[in-house]
């Protein structure tokens, strides 16, 4: 095993040096090449930098320069930060803030965004590196650098917002890269002739494992363009053109071809492992593509930021009904799930509960905010005989008879109406198990004191309403129903709740 993701990398490119790693639909990049370009932009970052282990912000597009960006990075003994590039400028100033960060990676195109934004650090533009030499002492240096990188060391910092809309900096460690990713080789035995097809931006954290299979295996990493996206059809053509066979996706893209009905059209002629995560996954919409795409393997992959990606997983191994809450599974390897109630005891079997979070894969916690980090990731309520750090996630669960976690709903979307305390995430269920409805979002009201349900169907609230009550108890019936066309999605391909909510 390897101590640093540089290690992993020099043996893929030892393996593959010919071999296409990444196509961003503009041009393609070699092991060879990307490793190149890497090591140009590491010994920059180290010709201009006194200090190890600093993050290191990434300004850029989505492309095939991001990508080397993050590795140069890590090569060079710091961390990367990927930032949205269409991102409100308040934003991207009070990331750059919290970092306290003196350097940033961008292009000449979008270097004048950062300066007419105020920020006043350092900049190095892809541009003006690549054509730097690179020499045998060069070279040298790298190597020391990469013997000093230990897996306990930062690897990158991805930015969540929380309640308050402030981005808190989520900080993983080589370990947890290393972890995970030999986790899901093992799991989905991925090898090299895995061609990847990413969805998510590169500053989700879903992205993390569609970058590193690459890097690990010698896999082709081929980045859709989003706008690709909106037209199902298109979509698919696209994969079948490039001869993707591995996704990870947000369930939005993948419901987005069951209500269009895509297969009616085009079906995918080479993917074999369709795995999807970052919000639930209906089983109406996912019986859609197991009925008619019934030979590929189908996994929902659950976790949040703080546990670099993935936490639990469910390879779909049985029939569900379209009402039904498809599991999130077991823990990944290393990785244990703790079950507890409002007091802080344990929940039996079949109750439900907070989800906790404690292994390898475990973030350090929120980079320099140590007042969020201690809220969110406390002392093992087990014991106190030694620090034992699990990270509470905030999302209700329980465990079914097959020892299966079933996700509920979020701990703040929990409600209390009339009385009772509900999770709108079973009514969101329940709505999407009716015929005909393509999409469904639960708010709650709080001025007005009412459920309120937006949903994508031929039928009207009235019609959805009636079948609901034969599914729910009157008293989780939404009272205001909002039939939207398109769901506002956000940059992940997530449903955009702050904006439906905007709308009540």
């Amino acid at each position: 095993m390897n101590n640093n993701l540089t290690e992993y990398f020099k043996n893929t490119v030892s393996g593959f040096p010919n071999k296409v790693a990444i196509d961003d639909n503009q041009a393609t990049m070699s092991f060879s090449e990307l490793n190149k370009i890497s090591d140009q932009i590491a010994l920059e970052i180290v010709s201009k930098t006194k200090d190890s282990r600093q993050p290191i912000a990434v300004y850029l597009p989505k492309n095939r320069w991001s990508v080397a960006s993050f590795i140069g990075i890590f090569k060079s003994g710091n961390f990367y930060i990927p930032l949205d590039i269409k991102s409100p400028g308040e934003r991207i100033l009070k990331i750059i803030e919290t970092l306290n960060s003196s350097w940033i990676i961008t292009n000449y195109e979008h270097k004048e965004n950062l300066i007419n934004l105020g920020y006043q650090g350092n900049i190095i533009c892809i541009e003006d590196v690549v054509s730097n030499p690179i020499s045998e002492d060069a070279i040298t240096k790298l190597e020391q650098i990469s013997n000093s990188i230990i897996d306990l060391d930062p690897i990158y910092s991805i930015f969540t917002s929380g309640s308050t809309g402030d981005p808190k900096g989520v900080l993983i460690s080589h370990r947890g890269v290393i972890d995970f990713i030999e986790w899901g080789i093992s799991t989905y035995d991925i090898t090299d002739k895995a061609i990847i097809g990413n969805q998510v931006p590169l500053y989700f954290d879903m992205s993390v494992l569609d970058i590193y299979l690459m890097v690990f295996t010698g896999a082709t990493l081929h980045i859709i363009p989003e706008e690709h996206f909106a037209f199902p059809i298109k979509l698919i053509e696209y994969v079948n053109e490039k001869n993707i066979n591995l996704i990870f996706w947000v369930p939005s893209v993948l419901n987005n071809v069951s209500n269009f009905d895509a297969f009616s059209v085009i079906k995918p002629t080479s993917l074999t492992k369709i795995l999807f995560g970052g919000e639930a996954m209906p089983n109406k919409h996912l019986n859609y593509w197991r009925n008619n795409y019934p030979n590929a393997l189908y996994s929902n992959l659950y976790g949040p930021t703080e546990i670099t990606v993935i936490a639990t997983y469910y390879i779909v191994n049985r029939t569900f009904k379209d009402d039904e809450s498809l599991p999130i599974g077991k823990a990944c390897k290393n990785t244990q799930t703790l079950i507890f109630a409002e007091d802080g005891k344990p929940v039996k079997k079949g109750e439900m509960g907070e989800l906790h979070v404690r292994g390898s894969l475990l973030a350090y916690g929120y980079y320099n905010n140590s007042e969020k980090t201690k809220e969110a990731f406390v002392q093992n309520p087990l014991h106190n005989l030694y620090p034992d750090i699990v990270y509470k996630t905030g999302d209700l669960v329980y465990e079914n008879d097959l020892n299966e976690i079933i996700f509920v709903g979020r701990k703040d979307s929990q409600i209390k109406h009339m009385g009772y305390r509900i999770e709108l995430g079973e009514i969101e269920t329940a709505i999407l198990g009716i015929e005909e409805v393509g999409n469904s979002c639960v708010l709650y009201d709080d001025n007005q004191k009412r459920i309120v349900a937006f949903f994508k169907s031929k039928k009207t609230g009235v019609e959805i309403k009636k079948e609901l009550m034969l599914a729910l108890p009157k008293y989780m019936i939404p009272t205001k129903w909002i039939n939207i066309e398109q769901f506002p999605l956000n940059a992940n391909g997530k449903i955009n709740r702050l904006e439906l909510k905007n709308m009540l």
